[in-house]
């Protein structure tokens, strides 16, 4: 496994905690990268990803809600869920993932950490978020960037 791809399943091991069990987003954080031996530059992709989802999640939700209505959010698997928070984090507010790389990322982790039905399933939501992506990062904007 490619060493982003090993820091964006570390991210969603961290992101799965902290869905679960609420435990605090830097302990676990923590947690995951003394279990992971990563290197310096891939912890802190950990960080961004997990602190750049964690404080959004209701609005990434809010977004991928709508692009999965006959799945209700509470009744998504918490992994897919998390790994399509992830994605549309990396394409509508990082602006640092390419939006392929970005679902190609989420469907092979959904490929070790889902259901059978899963990749099909990211791939779906993540393409119809996609052909919304200038919308939803303007929608989303003022959470990355404070200062806007």
């Amino acid at each position: 496994m490619k060493a982003r791809t090993r820091a964006r399943a570390v991210a969603l091991q961290a992101l799965y905690e902290i869905d679960i069990v609420g435990h605090p987003p830097q302990l676990v954080i923590n947690d995951r990268l003394a279990d992971n031996d990563l290197g310096e530059k891939m912890a802190e992709f950990v960080r961004q990803i997990t602190m750049g989802v964690y404080p959004i999640i209701a609005e990434l939700d809010q977004f991928i809600a709508e692009h999965a209505p006959e799945w209700p959010l509470d009744q998504v698997a918490i992994v897919d869920r998390n790994i399509l928070r992830i994605a549309l984090w990396e394409f509508a507010v990082s602006e640092n993932i390419p939006i392929k790389v970005a679902i190609n990322e989420a469907v092979e982790l959904a490929k070790v950490y889902g259901s059978d039905s899963s990749p099909r399933f990211i791939n779906g939501v993540l393409g119809s978020l996609a052909s919304r992506q200038n919308e939803i990062r303007q929608s989303l904007q003022h959470l990355h960037n404070p200062l806007s």
